[in-house]
């Protein structure tokens, strides 16, 4: 349905065009434009620009039929317990959405976090007639706090980290805020994961332990 290379292609044409999240906030503040937010729920609670509109192109799959839960299940084998990303479905009516609220002549910069999914939302809007179209570069990811004026608990970088890397701050974002935070950001981190191998010896020994009693048993 989407396509990476029809979403730069595009750009290259300037059908879309690119601005930085600095450049977007800027835009924000003394053009007036509007950022569309395309992001899952699950990075959007975490943090969003003030003002923003939100309306993901794909958003987190609660269906419970068989085939979302074996989705959900190979998401979850392949890495989601490690990055925390959950199974993802594209939402059928989000350009009706988009058009419901926006005329085709509405200035959208349009962000995610990292940039792929808003290129590919803005694929779809130019292909429904929307001709005035800016891609976040990057997503907010790349953006600096003072970029956008932000709202919600996490900063940007951080919004679309999670599962057992976050927990342990082994991501890459928490290593760059580690290096600014200093060695306080980092000690939680190391009593994370002091707590995680205390746990697993814990439950190792109470495995034995449990093994030697059901043979004691057995052998009684």
């Amino acid at each position: 349905m989407f396509s990476h290379a029809t979403g730069i292609k595009m750009i290259r044409e300037e059908k879309v065009k690119i601005l930085s999240p600095r450049e977007a906030g800027y835009a924000i503040q003394l053009s007036n434009k509007t950022l569309l937010d395309v992001r899952p729920s699950t990075e959007r609670k975490k943090a969003w620009v003030k003002g923003s509109t939100w309306i993901p192109i794909f958003e987190v799959d609660d269906r419970f039929d068989v085939g979302t839960l074996s989705r959900k299940i190979t998401n979850f084998m392949m890495g989601g317990w490690w990055s925390g990303v959950p199974a993802l479905s594209y939402d059928s009516q989000f350009l009706t959405k988009v058009e419901q609220k926006f005329p085709k002549d509405t200035d959208l910069i349009v962000a995610c976090q990292k940039g792929l999914r808003s290129l590919a939302a803005c694929e779809l809007l130019y292909n429904a007639g929307y001709s005035n179209l800016f891609w976040v570069q990057g997503g907010l990811e790349a953006a600096e706090e003072e970029d956008l004026v932000r709202e919600g608990p996490e900063p940007f970088k951080l919004a679309g980290i999670g599962g057992l890397s976050e927990f342990l701050g082994w991501t890459d974002q928490q290593r760059v805020a580690a290096t600014k935070e200093g060695w306080g950001y980092r000690l939680v981190f190391s009593a994370r994961l002091v707590g995680v191998f205390l746990v697993a010896d814990a439950f190792f020994i109470g495995a034995q332990q449990l093994g030697r009693y059901l043979q004691d048993i057995r052998s009684h």
